[in-house]
């Protein structure tokens, strides 16, 4: 079973207005409601591509419970969440020629609530895949990641790690299956400027020294390389498209990837598909479709 974790999962709430007149009634042309945050794009594009997969987290009051509905009802995916006290956050983007955010900070959780969630995770075993993708909650440790990897250590569990900066450093060494940096990221990570790929897979291959099995660098419109733990090197540049909305584009190359590996076994064809997924969530107003992956997946694989 493959199991994706969102530790501050979201409402994102988008709304389209002509022109914006701070300190005025404005009045919108378009709402748009729907469920956000990391590990849940990864398990709402999984599912999309045929894969079950139970959705865990945090969620609490109206928005909590709004979450889930979306999540099972419009989306189909399994859900296990602790239930705390405090609503899920909202939040809002403003379209108006550009785009202005305001992300809410999420409830308070507790140690009891981090307990009950623990031991959740208890029931992964052999082969079990869990996807770990985003920020965690300022309320929580930082090192949960990896917390979660030590408790869950020697269950023969595939971790996946999609985080930024010592939250992705400090997983290597319970030696995640993948981890997905981009190109930005991993010059944070290792304080440099890449010049070129031979910079990019130079620095993607330290991370696989330093422990990861397999290491995806999104390189934006430009495309992606993967260095894998059976000696691969690809570089795959990014299909052409049109691109109408990038949010959720890195998800989906994670639930690509892991999608087509467990069908296939195969690294090349996984990360063709990765790349495949996540570029149609990118020429998509929503997350990529089966169609929209197959699509670009047949335009670009080459057997």
């Amino acid at each position: 079973m493959i199991y994706t974790i969102t530790l501050n999962p979201c409402i994102d709430y988008t709304v389209n207005i002509n022109e914006w007149n701070r300190g005025k009634v404005n009045r919108t042309q378009k709402e748009v409601c729907y469920v956000g945050g990391k590990g849940i794009n990864v398990s709402i594009v999984l599912k999309n591509l045929g894969n079950p997969n139970v959705a865990m987290g945090f969620v609490g009051g109206f928005t909590g419970r709004e979450i889930e509905r979306l999540l099972v009802e419009q989306h189909h995916v399994s859900t296990d969440f602790v239930q705390i006290e405090g609503d899920s956050r909202i939040n809002v983007k403003v379209m108006s020629g550009d785009e202005t955010q305001f992300n809410g900070a999420g409830p308070k959780i507790s140690e009891s609530a981090v307990k009950e969630f623990y031991d959740k995770l208890s029931i992964l075993k052999n082969g079990d895949y869990l996807i770990m993708a985003g920020s965690i909650p300022s309320c929580m440790s930082q090192d949960t990641y990896e917390d979660i990897m030590e408790y869950l250590k020697g269950k023969g569990v595939n971790f996946v790690v999609d985080a930024t900066k010592d939250l992705l450093l400090n997983t290597l060494k319970h030696k995640p299956f993948l981890i997905k940096p981009n190109n930005h990221e991993l010059e944070e990570m290792f304080k440099i400027k890449l010049n070129g790929f031979d910079d990019t897979y130079y620095y993607a291959g330290k991370l696989r020294e330093m422990g990861a099995r397999n290491v995806i660098v999104s390189l934006g419109k430009y495309g992606a390389i993967l260095v894998s733990e059976n000696g691969d090197k690809i570089y795959l540049q990014a299909p052409d498209g049109d691109v109408v909305d990038t949010v959720g584009s890195g998800d989906s190359v994670v639930a690509g990837f892991i999608s087509e590996y467990i069908q296939s076994g195969d690294y090349v064809r996984a990360f063709y598909r990765g790349v495949a997924t996540g570029s149609a969530t990118a020429f998509s107003e929503t997350l990529a479709t089966k169609e929209e992956s197959d699509l670009l997946f047949n335009r670009i694989y080459k057997k």
